[in-house]
């Protein structure tokens, strides 16, 4: 007859083996961590990576002028608006180069394009990657190839755009043979190490909005020293850092006195009178 088996068996020492073997959870937890990470950050990142469609004529028009303007979408080292005068009206000797704020689309800076445009002035808003004109501030390069023969050559910036405008226009050797006659800041300021006080026939403007609350005013002060003698810094009553381009309202900023409409006539007769100085 068989003996039934004791707590002292083999059935006994299976089971206090596998009582001293814990499942081990700590690379599922790992996992689990890592996912919500990578969750974490694409949410952050993505609004980055993915960007709006390029789409001219977004809220673009702001007079009968404007809306006459012939507005392309065009590649050359990447995506660009080309805003060209209206039928009849006579083509300046200007060329207009508009770098847009961080984050903000082409398409933003199209009702100033066109204002541009319908003073006679060809106007282009290059696209940058992913919105960081940080990433390629010599990006005005090819376009001055393109357009710029014959033409003096005026850059505006807003806010990281005009930053980075200004780093640009501080390295001539980038210029190839169309120079840069005009420089306009919008909320913005040269980058430290760039210095352009003693360029050569450059004139510079720089536009600070009164109730703009994400701009460093100090440093706006500051970023005067490295423009040239005489550059002047003018002021848009009772606007906002939003008011440069149509991109909606901005983070951290002031609060308006002013109607949009009433700091976009400013800034385009302080662009045009600006113009008229070159």
């Amino acid at each position: 007859m068989a003996r039934p088996r004791t707590a002292s068996g083999r059935g006994a020492q299976t089971t206090r083996g596998a009582q001293a073997r814990p499942v081990r959870r700590w690379p599922r937890r790992l996992l689990l961590v890592l996912v919500a990470a990578l969750s974490f950050a694409l949410g952050l990142g993505w609004p980055i990576l993915v960007r709006p469609p390029l789409i001219p004529g977004q809220d673009a028009i702001s007079n009968a002028a404007s809306a006459k303007a012939k507005v392309s979408l065009k590649t050359d080292d990447g995506r660009y608006l080309l805003v060209e005068p209206p039928a009849g009206v006579a083509e300046s000797d200007v060329l207009v180069v508009i770098y847009p704020g961080g984050l903000v689309r082409p398409q933003a800076y199209e009702w100033l394009a066109r204002r541009e445009a319908a003073a006679g002035r060809t106007t282009i808003i290059p696209e940058f990657w992913f919105d960081l004109p940080v990433l390629q501030p010599d990006r005005a390069k090819s376009m001055l190839a393109s357009y710029g023969r014959g033409k003096k050559v005026v850059l505006i910036g807003h806010s990281l755009g005009g930053s980075m405008a200004a780093r640009f226009v501080a390295d001539q050797d980038k210029w190839g043979s169309h120079p840069v006659a005009g420089l306009v800041l919008l909320a913005s300021y040269p980058p430290d190490d760039n210095d352009l006080s003693d360029i050569p026939g450059l004139k510079a403007m720089v536009v600070d909005a009164e109730n703009d609350k994400v701009v460093d005013k100090a440093k706006l002060d500051d970023g005067l020293k490295r423009l040239p003698a005489g550059t002047k810094k003018v002021r848009l009553d009772g606007a906002v850092h939003a008011f440069f381009g149509r991109y909606g309202p901005q983070a951290d900023d002031g609060v308006s006195t002013v109607a949009r409409t009433t700091a976009e006539e400013q800034l385009v007769g302080l662009i045009d009178a600006f113009v008229a100085t070159l």
